[in-house]
């Protein structure tokens, strides 16, 4: 019954930034549970690096390149996916990350000085970059009456945190989103779509590392606070991720849907007293 619950085997998974820290170590994961993955990202040549990794090991991957910020793109990286995979039963926007210039970082850079552009682009990045795939992808899922559509959020969505501000605000969007889209599709496309997201505590990545670590290795103290607030004292690793994605995607969570679901090593449960 177990094996039943949890099974992704064949189904055909659209992944964009597939290519990523954490979205490479998704499709890895999906592949080797016998889903079919289709290795969406901007970097083709990562793509298809991680797709002859993957079916090296037994799995079956195909890369194709996207650029999540422009619908043309997204169209033809759709078509590309139904030629090589034939249909799309889920789709893990996992494209996005954030940028240097649109932190806050005071007394080397603060809010009033932070610049449009950047701000712009991690916005863009994160929140447009999820919600133009969902509506090329998502509109394949709505025409079948089923499927799921899976997000990622932030704890910078739960509460806001010092510093990330253009990262924080889209990934707010990115949670009030999920929760708008599962509603209008099951209200107008079928009661067995589902759309939730995870949200990830801190997982050390290229795009925090300047953030949370020295030269050295050691934490700043921007990372040591993160640690005194996880109660598990420490960052998570991608793969930790891979037990709450295989819920969400398989039956095991048939009647869930407009849920964020933090893998934060209780940093959200806790107050600091």
């Amino acid at each position: 019954m177990t094996d039943v619950l949890f099974d992704v085997k064949d189904k055909c998974v659209a992944i964009t930034g597939g290519a990523g820290v954490l979205g490479g170590d998704m499709s890895k994961a999906l592949a080797t549970r016998g889903a079919k993955i289709a290795v969406l990202d901007f970097n083709i040549q990562g793509a298809e690096s991680l797709c002859k990794e993957i079916s090296a090991a037994g799995g079956t991957a195909v890369p194709v390149k996207v650029n999540v910020l422009e619908k043309d793109s997204i169209q033809a990286a759709f078509d590309a996916t139904i030629e090589k995979l034939g249909r799309i039963d889920v789709l893990v926007n996992a494209a996005g990350g954030n940028k240097k210039e649109a932190t806050c970082v005071p007394p080397e850079s603060t809010f009033f000085e932070l610049d449009p552009e950047a701000i712009r682009w991690v916005f863009d990045l994160n929140c447009l970059g999820t919600m133009l795939p969902c509506q090329i992808f998502g509109k394949h899922i709505a025409d079948r009456g089923d499927g799921v559509i899976i997000n990622i959020s932030s704890m910078a969505a739960f509460r806001p945190l010092t510093r990330v501000v253009g990262y924080g605000a889209a990934k707010a969007a990115i949670s009030n989103f999920t929760e708008w889209l599962c509603v209008y599709m099951n209200q107008n496309h079928g009661s067995d779509i589902r759309v939730n997201a995870i949200a990830p505590g801190f997982f050390l990545t290229e795009q925090n590392r300047f953030l949370l670590t020295n030269e050295d290795g050691s934490p700043t103290p921007r990372g040591k606070q993160i640690m005194d607030n996880t109660p598990m004292g420490r960052y998570g690793s991608p793969d930790e991720l891979i037990g709450t994605l295989v819920w969400l995607i398989s039956d095991a969570s048939k009647f869930v849907t407009g849920v964020v679901v933090p893998v934060d090593g209780g940093f959200n449960a806790f107050s600091g007293v």
